[in-house]
């Protein structure tokens, strides 16, 4: 019985696979990000090994991103996947290797003495056998022989599918990451304009004031006074939505970290925060983009539908399979475990089907069409890439420019206005030039506001194009270390 077990294990291990030998597809991007204007000129230096801690510097922030690790609903989502394809990764491979079953039972017989027609014996009384058979047995039922890699390439592309589950979880990890990242700038920035409108409102306030004590006066005509009205009300309108925003962006967050928010993990200025996110350099090759969470996937899927080929040759093969059973049979249950009462059978079977209609080499062509569907989707899912990352180095590559031009504009737009208030004030001129300078200094200090959020989530932008923290991604390899293959 040994030798049976070692010639079966030597047959199910050494069948053979024919699964086309998988090629990685050309990535069909440039193999260098773009270059000249309008971007940056990208040093030669790799990828540093960082963590999102070391691109996100604000203590408050990382301590969101560990809360969000936690008790995001999504995550928890993409864990469970994971395990539900770990389980079906275990079931398939469990189809390579023999059920064993164990039983155990005894059966009781008798009959009742005496003459068909239903008289008594000599002695006047009926009498009564009962036997006993008792059995205890191991079984192998209809064990396949995986002598083409049918069972192989089947438990090859789960594997591959469970692996790809794996990197769409790191996917969704590295989304909340920059998710709650550009949310709580976004929240920094509302807090930041509502501000701004709280002070323009303020000093409109002061401006009517000021006009209408210059209209009691006779020195101001009533429609300056109007103006001045007018200035106030879209400040305090602003204020009013301005609210609304900074509540809106703090509900956001709270469902991206999954819990109630300490309010003092919160920043109320974007200049305060927006220095704390650093930058993830590219450097020159565009094959980082191969340890991107979502190419990682694509390729995994490739990988599986490439061994779904395998399968899909080997079942136009025949199909073989094994049935066993040993035991003892006794009908003592003293003598059950003697070499007398031992008993074994073994069958083998060949099953080919001779005609399906074309229906075997059609799921072949099937399997070979989602391979090339799958390459496809592999290539389209990296071209994604590269432009997210030129995106996101053509934005940069201008952000300190047109940042700068903002900041001077601020400044121009406060010293227009404070000698346009001088000069109204001097009775040098009317209040219209005055309301024009209160208009553009409002103006220019929401923009750059808004230009420092976008410089900011810029360097979000590029950190999730690239991939988030090289340390926590992981290419497919040439050999699938459960399949050695």
């Amino acid at each position: 019985m040994r030798r049976a077990v070692a010639i079966l294990a030597l047959m199910t291990s050494g069948c053979m696979s024919m699964e086309p030998k998988y090629v990685r597809p050309d990535p069909a991007v440039p193999a260098s990000w773009p270059v000249g204007d309008p971007y940056l000129t990208q040093s030669e230096a790799s990828l540093p090994a960082v963590t999102y801690k070391d691109i996100f510097r604000d203590p408050r922030l990382q301590t969101l991103i560990d809360q969000a690790l936690i008790n995001n609903r999504d995550l928890m989502v993409s864990v469970a996947n994971i395990e539900a394809a770990r389980a079906q990764f275990q079931i398939q491979r469990a189809q390579q290797f023999p059920q064993v079953g164990a039983s155990a039972g005894v059966t009781l017989t008798g009959d009742r003495g005496g003459s068909g027609n239903g008289s008594s014996s000599g002695s006047g009384k009926s009498s009564k056998s009962v036997t006993a058979e008792y059995s205890a047995g191991l079984s192998v039922p209809s064990f396949e022989l995986d002598l083409f890699g049918r069972l192989r390439s089947l438990t090859h592309a789960q594997f591959e599918r469970y692996l790809a589950t794996e990197a769409a979880a790191r996917a969704t990890r590295l989304t909340l990451v920059a998710e709650i990242a550009n949310g709580w700038l976004d929240y920094a920035a509302d807090s930041s304009l509502l501000a701004v409108s709280q002070d323009t409102a303020a000093a409109a306030a002061k401006s009517v004031q000021l006009t209408q004590a210059r209209l009691n006066a006779g020195v101001s005509a009533r429609t300056d006074l109007v103006q001045a009205e007018q200035i106030l009300d879209t400040a305090q309108a602003d204020v009013a939505n301005q609210r609304t925003l900074v509540a809106q962006d703090l509900n956001a967050l709270q469902l991206l970290v999954g819990a109630p928010i300490d309010p003092g993990l919160l920043s109320r200025s974007i200049d305060e925060v927006s220095p704390t996110i650093a930058e993830l350099p590219p450097g020159l090759s565009s094959y980082v983009l191969l340890r991107r969470p979502d190419v990682v996937e694509a390729e995994y899927n490739l990988r599986a539908a490439n061994a779904n080929i395998g399968a899909a040759r080997a079942a136009l093969f025949p199909k073989i399979t094994l049935t066993g059973l040993l035991g003892f049979a006794s009908s003592a249950l003293t003598s059950l475990f003697t070499g007398g009462a031992f008993g074994w059978s073994a069958s083998a079977n060949a099953a080919y089907t001779i005609f399906n209609a074309g229906a075997g080499r059609a799921n072949v062509r099937l399997s070979q069409a989602q391979k090339e569907a799958a390459v496809a989707t592999y290539q389209g899912t990296i071209q994604s890439a590269f432009r997210d990352v030129a995106d996101a180095l053509a934005r940069r590559g201008t952000m300190g420019d047109q940042l700068s031009a903002r900041q001077r504009q601020d400044a121009a737009a406060a010293e227009y206005l404070r000698l346009s208030e001088a000069r109204y004030k001097a009775g040098v001129d009317n209040y219209l030039t005055t309301l024009d300078a209160q208009r553009s200094y409002y103006s220019a200090r929401q923009l750059l506001v808004q230009t420092k959020l976008t410089a900011a989530q810029n360097l979000v932008d590029l950190y999730q194009a690239l991939g988030g923290d090289p340390l926590l991604q992981t290419s497919p390899v040439q050999k699938s270390p459960l399949m050695g293959g």
